[in-house]
């Protein structure tokens, strides 16, 4: 059996780690192709290192260039790749570009896709990723869904074939990062041990505009009046920042982007988190820390219904309950266990 797994971004590197490790542990085939979608080291390279995950089998180096562009690239060179490798199933993570791509150049070469984190939606078709999700889905066989509201959402559109509620394998991701030993300098020197919120914005429509990226900075630097606020500075927020002419104030602490350990550090240690991040909002329930939604809507509503989360333009946090959507950690393993079920059904 042959395994391919596509990333691309960020949060798809610490969605693969779970599930290589599990892959690994079972003495599975796997290739892993990196489309380069990020490709700064502090976004893509640092980690692999620190996670202690092989190098990927393929670096596409498609990184910089236009979304249309850099999706159509994606589509005809893995296309390429999937005919040379024939794996028996591709797996995909989130909603990326580079998933859409996959997905798309697995179904022109006749490759099951398996589409991990199925069925979320924030229904709101002017968010890319939005768009990426529900096509990545529609093409997929076999689809593992984090919570029952996601399966919900699939049937919704017709979807029942192949769904599995197998949680959240972000949980994992966490589990295994508090598992670890912890690197050193942590925080940076701007955090002396005191409260303080920690904030990432990085999406299209949040930087879409000097108005949009000018209105979410001025709500971080009124929060900072109150709270010092960390802001690990995406490339793409950092650029166009610099288009738009913008800055921040000495009470918004900019550093550079951390590393996973880093950040599920500092999510664990803050106070709140501020941002336009799906993934984050997770991360942060995990750690319990409140969390504002720099977004209209968002996909991971139990966040929202259970108190943990809310929307910057909403209203207040509601009463906190416990989640049990997210599974107990053994999300990589009920992957793995479906998908050799379906290939020695096959």
């Amino acid at each position: 059996m042959k395994l391919c797994t596509v990333v691309g971004a960020r949060p798809q590197f610490i969605k693969l780690w779970p599930l290589a490790g599990e892959l690994d542990r079972r003495s599975l085939e796997h290739h892993v192709i990196h489309t380069g979608q990020h490709f700064d080291d502090n976004m893509s390279e640092v980690f692999f290192s620190e996670l202690g995950m092989a190098t990927p089998t393929v670096d596409l180096q498609l990184g910089g260039l236009s979304p249309a562009e850099g999706t159509g690239r994606m589509v005809t060179e893995l296309g390429a790749l999937f005919a040379k490798i024939r794996p028996d199933v591709l797996i995909v993570f989130g909603d990326t570009n580079s998933t859409l791509a996959a997905a798309v150049a697995a179904s022109k070469t006749a490759v099951p896709v398996a589409h991990v984190e199925a069925g979320l939606r924030s229904f709101d078709r002017k968010m890319p990723e939005e768009v990426n999700r529900v096509l990545t889905d529609h093409v997929s066989e076999l689809l593992f869904c984090p919570t029952s509201v996601a399966v919900n959402h699939l049937a919704n559109e017709g979807i029942t074939a192949g769904v599995f509620h197998v949680g959240d394998i972000m949980y994992d991701a966490a589990l295994l990062a508090a598992s670890m030993k912890a690197p050193e300098n942590l925080l940076p020197d701007v955090i002396t041990g005191g409260p303080f919120a920690l904030a990432t914005v990085h999406r299209a429509q949040s930087t879409a505009s000097a108005d949009a990226l000018g209105e979410i900075i001025a709500y971080l630097e009124d929060h900072a009046t109150k709270l010092p606020v960390l802001l690990p500075l995406h490339p793409r927020t950092s650029n166009a920042m610099k288009r738009y002419g913008l800055s921040f104030s000495p009470r918004i602490h900019v550093v550079e982007p951390m590393s996973y350990l880093r950040m599920a550090y500092a999510t664990a240690k803050a106070d709140l988190i501020i941002t336009d991040s799906g993934g984050l909002q997770k991360e942060a329930y995990f750690h319990r820390t409140p969390c504002i939604t720099l977004r209209p809507n968002t996909e991971w509503t139990e966040t929202v219904t259970h108190g943990w989360n809310r929307l910057w333009k909403g209203p207040d946090f509601l009463e906190r309950r416990e989640i049990t959507e997210y599974g107990t950690g053994d999300t990589a393993s009920r992957v793995v266990d479906h998908l050799l079920t379906y290939l020695t059904d096959r």
